[in-house]
Formats: structure tokens, sequence, C-alpha cells
């Protein structure tokens, strides 16, 4: 089957990453890979074996759905986590395969010790606490309840995690909210142990945590960003960079996404490019048209304003990008051929089309155009 473009993931630049990142956590704290969001664009079954041949063992992802596409390419001793979203139908799945996943209220602990009870297997639990952050997470009046809960089916929890997740360590103006989190965190993790709990793992650290608040690497931290080879925010970068004495970037980037010329196309002087009239050609041009468009992924936000990249030179956008092509001025780029590649976001020679640069003209963040990239475009491996 052929597609209208397709995406490249690097393997030296994850290994390179993951070195990094491992370098900067406390001796012992394990690394845990967070692969939402298809992997943050990059893809759950392509992005996780790659992973794993990195050495990587522990994977988080948000739905019992992506945990069972990752567990269909993975070997079984990799770990997988459930964060968030896992129906009551779908817990005797986890629990059968040894899928861990997060209790966030008593409703759910109560199912899993149902579903555990059934398979006579218990359930690989992480109590996820609600510490400030106000999405989700057992309430402080909540956790003696679910301690009490499990002590008394000792046969059907493993209390493998205690979690927590901060809101905003990206940003020092959350400083005092994140501290106060940990503080809230630790209390609770010291209620939960006085009751009498065995628990495995201790973890709290997303990527900018990781960064910013070495305190919290604890037992294991929960990297999404940055293993893909971007900051969790520009005031995460210039912090670490004030304390490096090596002035270059220590990410890089895995994503390369790549499409082709479709059509060239001269377009004399005052004739108006795509729908509308949002531009017209002041001098006669040379158009291509690129069979990507916003149901690709490709923000129609973009119109006007986004480049590509073609024989290592920037084409500007030109019109309202379309639901599947956006056309491009090659006028100034010698040897424009039918099938050239075009570059949507990575590198061609010497050029770059950055996530940064690409987000801000889209008013989008890295995150949001990363997971919007579509799952049916087709990423492959490459060094």
């Amino acid at each position: 089957m052929f597609y209208s473009s397709f995406i490249e993931i690097s393997r030296s630049a994850l290994a390179h990453n993951v070195s990094f990142i491992k370098a900067q956590l406390r001796p012992g704290t394990r690394f845990s890979s967070v692969i939402k969001g298809n992997a943050y664009g990059h893809g759950v079954e392509e992005f996780g074996e790659l992973a794993y041949t990195c050495g990587v063992d522990h994977f988080s992802v948000f739905s019992a759905d992506e945990a069972y596409r990752l567990h269909q390419v993975l070997p079984h001793k990799a770990t997988i986590l459930i964060m968030g979203y896992i129906d009551d139908e779908e817990l005797a799945w986890a629990i059968a395969n040894d899928i861990e996943f997060y209790v966030f209220s008593i409703d759910r602990l109560e199912a899993a010790g149902r579903a555990a009870r059934r398979l006579q297997k218990p359930a690989r639990i992480h109590l996820d606490l609600e510490t400030g952050m106000n999405r989700l997470g057992l309430e402080t009046r909540e956790v003696e309840r679910a301690a009490d809960l499990i002590l008394k089916q000792p046969d059907a929890f493993e209390v493998v995690g205690v979690s927590t997740h901060f809101a905003g360590a990206e940003s020092s103006e959350n400083h005092d909210r994140v501290t106060a989190q940990l503080k809230q965190y630790h209390l609770a993790v010291r209620t939960l142990k006085q009751k009498g709990l065995q628990i495995k793992t201790l973890h709290t650290a997303c990527s900018a945590a990781v960064m910013a608040y070495p305190e919290t690497h604890l037992d294991m931290v929960r990297v999404g960003i940055m293993q893909y080879g971007f900051w969790s925010s520009p005031e995460i970068y210039q912090r670490y960079m004030g304390t490096s004495t090596d002035r270059t970037d220590p990410l890089r980037r895995l994503i390369n996404w790549k499409s082709h010329v479709m059509s060239l196309k001269h377009i004399p002087a005052g004739e108006f490019i795509g729908y509308g009239k949002s531009f017209q050609a002041s001098s006669d041009m040379l158009v291509a048209a690129i069979p990507v468009g916003y149901a690709w992924g490709y923000s129609r936000s973009l119109s006007n304003q986004g480049e590509v990249l073609v024989r290592s030179h920037r084409a500007p956008v030109v019109g309202i990008v379309n639901m599947n092509v956006l056309m491009v001025d090659v006028t100034g780029i010698p040897g424009v051929t039918l099938k050239d590649e075009v570059v949507l976001l990575g590198k061609q020679g010497n050029e770059h089309i950055t996530v940064a640069s690409f987000a801000e003209l889209s008013t989008q963040l890295n995150y949001e155009l990363l997971t919007r990239l579509p799952m049916n475009i087709p990423r492959y491996i490459v060094d």
C-alpha cells in the first residue's frame, strides 16, 4: 500500500536521549518510558520495540488499548503500566497478563478485587494519589479506606507502586504548588505504610520534574517528551543549559516527517492560489502541490505561514492548507521535479523544520502537534 507521507524514527537519537536521561537520575532509579498518545505521535508499536532495544524495560501508557497494542510486540519480561483509562471488562485481561494499572478511586479498587478473585491471581496495582492536581487520584480521605480494602484481601492485590502527578513542574511559577504536592504525597505514603501496606515503588516525576526537582526521582521516573528529543518547556531547557559547560542541546529529535512533490504548476502574476483570495501571486511563480493537509495532521492554521524543505531549501506554504493537499512556492529553488522529497518536519541537508517553530506558527504545543499525527501514517525505524 502506498502513502502520501511517512515518518522516520531515529534509533541512534533515541539511544542517545535515553542515555542522557538516565545519567540525570539518582543511582537505582528506574526509567519508565511514557508512550501515551501513540508514543507522542511516534507510534506505540514502532517506538515500543525500538525503545526495548535501547535498554528500556518499563513502559507507561494511558489506556488499556495502548497496553494491548504494546503487549503484542514486546517480550513478556517488559513491564507495562496503565496510568489512566481501563474499563471494568478489561481488568481481567490486564490481571491475567501481568499488566499493572493505576487505581485512582475506591470503585476501581473494588472492581479490581472482584476480577482478581475470579481469576485467583493478584491485581498488580499502583495507588494513584490526589495531591493537588485535581484531576485523578485517591483523595486524602480515601487513602486509609483503600489500605483497609487491600489488607482485607491480601491475595487479591499486589501494591506495586504509589504515584502522583505534578501540576506544572515545567514552570517555576508552580514551585510552591509542586512542593506542596510532594509533601502531601509523602504524608499519604507514610499513612499507607503505617497501615501495613508493603509498597515496592514510589514514583512522582515526569520529564520536567526529573530535571527541575531531583528530590522527586524516588524509585522510578516516568519520562515522556524528553525521550523524543524535546524539552518540557523553554524554562527547563534554559535552566539546564545554565548549568552545562557544553552549549549544544543534549537532546536529539527522533522524528522526520516526509512527503514528495505531487505536481508542479506555473502561476501567472495576479492569479490567486487555492481557495478564496488569501494569496495572490505578485509575480510569476512555480508552485508545488504536496499530498498532505489537515486530515494528515498539517494544521490549517499554517496556511500562508508554514514552511517545508525541498532540495534543502525552505519553501513557504501559499494559500489555504486543504484537507489533503498543501501548496508551496518553489520558484526560487533550482531543479525541482516531480517526486522530489519534501520534509514537513525534521532535517534535510543543513536546514531544519523544528517542532518548536512548527508549533509556534500553528499556536499548538509540541505535545499537541506530535500527538495529532495520524496513526495511519507509516513509521519506519532508521539509524
